[in-house]
């Protein structure tokens, strides 16, 4: 394990990053939540199975089992609807048409052919997985007002197709649906159906839990916002959002299969994009980005309606839907009051327990170093235009193993985009750029992750609301190999500690060590940066590329960065940063590459650099000016 450095000094945190501790807790505040997954579930598992077998005089009506049974069959879908959307970042008005699909595969298989319920549900699944995948596949690209849009179109049309197939009874439905038998067990009434849709709710509530801590599930919650930070540590974005769409279809279609056999008949009905609409509301209501908060929006909404379809026309009379308009009133003031969902204020009476410390677990397999002297990375005449604009202009470079290289020049020189045509963030128009021997101009940023670079931003990207050991774990996402399946049935032990501990091996490293658990957001800007090198270090690259890495950083915390870099250094790492601090690259660089206007003006020694009158002029206007640097101050 390499020598920790010495703890980084505290700092007051950014403004961004303080709130008042009287406000409810926000989305941020969810991991602390799935920590606490195994005693929620005993806790709600054991009120649910207490609830319909209390003695006589404390018993349930079968009313209010009945409303229990739909809470329990609309939380399936806001269940899928938060990984979907509160997570994802992806709005779904169509999940209505997914429920259709398991009730009316279910219905259709029983009734006329006989076969088992069961083998429906598993018939059910698969056809909503497969027309899922293929939707998804679409669909999922969209963004912006186009992507909720596209779900409303299918959800339509899927809708509209229920209702006009002969096949399917059209707009009069299916009926005569048989009774579920489970090992005997007809469950005919409401109250005995009551424990299995409940089973599947607590099924689903782990499930998802489970995903979410884990490596795919650390992929999943960058998707919202972190796409690209995500991309740049081999994440395919693209796929994993089909992955979850199919996912929230398949918990959907489930939910249809449990409501098939309650009802005993299906229509096109409960179908529509009207019930689409609803299990939207019941997420964002209950907390669209809190697994919790699916089952909670369910239960308020359901209760809610019921409540005023009782009570108005007591009040205003049976003429006019006038809970409708009532109900709508009381969602928007629930949306403008409590944007984070109700959950966010019930969350502050939930006791917390102290996350558990990170276990020691073998260390992850390490790529082959080059040897000292090596070329790492070879930038070839590389070239980028945006229309007329000529952003970089026949750029060559090199990068030796264990060498410290500076990009500099002023604002708009072009550092950045070189930055990017090398990892992969853009394309390059011309030239070549190299990779341990290997052209990579052409691949995208998740494949050069997979050959050994990482990176840090300009502008850091963070995944403000996980954890700090939960960030840095994200870089190690392709030293990984568990899947979504062995992360929802927890196979994926082993491999999640050994994450683990390496995330919390780098935060040593870098002297983060004391924040393992505190979230991203509340560090300091500095911190955040010396936060996104060790994630780009968790991935084990060959060639470290840092982008302004010293950008807000106190003096202290450059000396702390100087000694690490020049530790990575002493080690065989390579280093390509972009850096305005002259001072701070001046003193730690082995070679300097100067750009102005997208051209290389200078490539040398800081000493030479210094002193050069094509970088004179660029920085300071005139070469009778000196560039003053104090060469004897560390970094």
């Amino acid at each position: 394990m390499p020598p920790r450095l010495p703890e980084i000094p505290e700092a007051e945190p950014s403004a961004s990053a303080r709130r008042d501790p009287k406000l409810p807790p926000t989305s941020s505040h969810r991991n602390a939540f799935m920590k606490r997954q195994v005693p929620g579930i005993v806790l709600l598992a054991a009120i649910l199975t207490v609830l319909p077998i209390l003695p006589q005089p404390l018993q349930i009506p079968e009313y209010w089992v009945t409303l229990l049974n739909y809470i329990g069959l609309y939380a399936l879908v806001a269940l899928g609807l938060v990984l979907l959307t509160g997570i994802g970042g992806m709005t779904s008005f169509g999940q209505a048409a997914f429920v259709g699909i398991g009730a009316y595969a279910t219905a259709y298989l029983s009734t006329q052919y006989g076969i088992s319920p069961w083998l429906g549900l598993i018939a059910g699944v698969l056809l909503t997985a497969l027309l899922a995948l293929c939707l998804g596949a679409v669909t999922m690209r969209l963004s912006g007002h186009f992507l909720p849009l596209g779900t409303i179109a299918w959800g339509l049309s899927l809708y509209f197709l229920f209702g006009n197939m002969d096949w399917l009874g059209k707009y009069d439905g299916i009926n005569g649906i048989p009774v579920l038998n489970l090992l005997g067990w007809h469950l005919e009434s409401g109250r005995s159906i009551y424990y299995l849709i409940w089973a599947f709710v607590l099924l689903a509530v782990a499930s998802v839990q489970n995903l979410l801590a884990s490596r795919p599930g650390r992929a999943i919650r960058a998707l919202k916002g972190g796409g690209l930070m995500a991309e740049a540590f081999g994440v395919d974005t693209a796929w994993l959002r089909v992955v979850i769409f199919i996912y929230a279809a398949v918990l959907a279609a489930v939910s249809g299969f449990l409501y098939a056999h309650l009802q005993r008949s299906v229509n096109p009905t409960p179908f529509g994009l009207n019930h689409g609409i609803e299990y939207l509301f019941m997420a964002v209501v209950g907390g669209v980005s809190q697994v919790w908060g699916a089952l909670l929006g369910a239960a308020l909404l359901t209760l809610l309606q019921d409540w005023l379809q009782n009570l108005l026309p007591k009040l205003l009379g049976e003429n006019g839907n006038f809970e409708i308009i009532v109900y709508g009133i009381l969602l928007v003031l629930l949306l403008q009051y409590a944007r984070d969902g109700v959950w966010s204020y019930l969350a502050r009476w939930w006791p917390t327990r102290p996350p558990a410390a990170v276990a020691p677990a073998p260390a992850l397999p390490q790529r082959r170093r080059p040897q000292t002297g090596e070329t790492v990375l070879q930038v070839e005449r590389v070239r980028k235009t945006f229309g007329g604009l000529v952003a970089v202009n026949d750029v060559s470079f090199t990068v030796q193993a264990g060498e410290i290289i500076g990009l500099i020049g002023p604002n708009g020189a072009g550092k950045s985009t070189t930055f990017n045509l090398v990892s992969g963030v853009l394309k390059a128009g011309g030239g070549t750029v190299s990779l341990c021997g290997e052209r990579i101009e052409h691949l995208n940023a998740r494949a050069i992750a997979r050959r050994g670079m990482g990176r840090t931003f300009q502008h850091v990207r963070l995944l403000p609301g996980m954890s700090v050991l939960e960030n840095v774990a994200l870089g190690a996402h392709l030293r990984g190999r568990a899947g979504v399946w062995r992360s929802v049935l927890k196979l994926n032990r082993q491999e999640e500690a050994q994450l683990m501990a390496e995330a919390a091996r780098q935060l040593e490293r870098v002297g983060l060590g004391a924040h393992l658990h505190e979230e991203a957001g509340s560090l300091a800007l500095g911190q955040q940066r010396i936060l996104e090198i060790a994630r780009a270090l968790c991935a084990d690259p060959l060639l470290l590329l840092l982008d302004e890495p010293a950008a807000g950083l106190r003096y202290l915390e450059k000396q702390q960065l100087a000694a690490l870099l020049k530790q990575l250094k002493a080690e065989g790492m390579s280093v390509l940063l972009v850096e305005h601090d002259m001072d701070f690259v001046m003193n730690l660089t082995d070679r300097l590459v100067v750009m102005e206007f997208g051209t290389k003006i200078a490539e040398g020694l800081p000493d030479a650099v210094r002193q050069d009158p094509a970088v004179l002029e660029a920085y300071l206007g005139g070469v009778d000016d000196e560039l003053v640097v104090d060469a004897g101050e560390p970094a």
